[in-house]
């Protein structure tokens, strides 16, 4: 059987003008697909094997090369964008004719001379089509553990979930709501640590350092904040969460830690309603 979108080994069954017929060896020769002239390799004679990937021509009739795409159905691959046009976005895979995105599959609307993260699937019209959502197609088999640090790729950011990150834009991992700090966009490259892997060998990812290394650099933020404030916060550590969230963009927990260490270096007071830089 010849296979959409899949690398295969074909016999050679017949040869014309234009290029030589290749069939599944071994099966019935009647179901063939072609390999133009100027992808045959020299010398080739009917009876032989050839290497070849499957996908569709401009007229969506089946199609051999023996030109190497970037991706495979089940693969994932970081492609550019070539152009931009009514139906969707087209990419470079490696074949001459360009691989569609979808408006529909794209997780962030790309631009041409973008890159973007993309796995192989085959539509409802039996065509070849690239997705930018990509979390069924990544592995979880990492070498990564607790603690470890890695880099990814952020390809979709949902609210209920957090940021799906691709690390090494190949293994699944998840930023949760929670761990959330900063602006985390999608397409972005981003260092984290490993907090946990879970038992399916999802990687659970933190932008943040463990509390005890943490807690410095938080200090330290909060003190930035407090000085271009001009010495004084108009709130204090038994404020809400979404207010320190959005005024400092840390938990009330990490916040607590932070003020509670800058508390006993007496480098702040806290009053009923704010938190002020001590003079020195």
């Amino acid at each position: 059987m010849i296979k959409l979108g899949e690398i295969q080994n074909l016999e050679v069954v017949k040869k014309v003008d234009f290029g030589v017929y290749l069939a599944t060896e071994g099966e019935n020769a009647e179901e063939r697909v072609l390999l133009p002239e100027k992808q045959v390799p020299e010398g080739t004679e009917i009876g032989d094997t050839v290497r070849v990937f499957i996908y569709r021509d401009s007229n969506d009739r089946l199609i051999a090369t023996t030109r190497e795409a970037a991706l495979t159905l089940g693969e994932v691959a970081l492609l550019k964008v070539a152009q931009v046009a009514r139906i969707g976005a087209f990419l470079d895979w490696g074949l001459e004719k360009q691989l569609l995105l979808p408006f529909k599959e794209q997780t962030w609307q790309v631009r041409e001379g973008e890159e973007c993260l993309a796995a192989l699937y085959i539509d409802k019209s039996n065509r070849l089509c690239a997705t930018m959502k990509v979390y069924h197609y990544l592995d979880t088999n990492s070498p990564y553990k607790k603690d470890d640090r890695v880099t990814g790729r952020v390809y979709e950011i949902s609210r209920e979930f957090g940021a799906f990150v691709a690390v090494d834009d190949k293994y699944s991992g998840l930023i949760s709501v929670k761990e959330m700090y900063g602006p985390v966009r999608e397409g972005d490259i981003v260092t984290a640590r490993v907090a946990s892997v879970k038992e399916d060998g999802k990687l659970d990812l933190s932008i943040r350092e463990k509390a005890y290394i943490q807690i410095g650099t938080d200090a330290d933020q909060i003190m930035e904040v407090i000085e271009s404030r001009g010495g004084e916060l108009p709130f204090n550590d038994k404020a809400d969460p979404e207010t320190i969230k959005r005024e400092m963009d840390m938990s009330k927990n990490e916040f607590k830690r932070a003020v509670g260490r800058l508390l006993k270096e007496g480098k702040i007071t806290i009053g009923d309603s704010y938190i002020k830089k001590c003079d020195v």
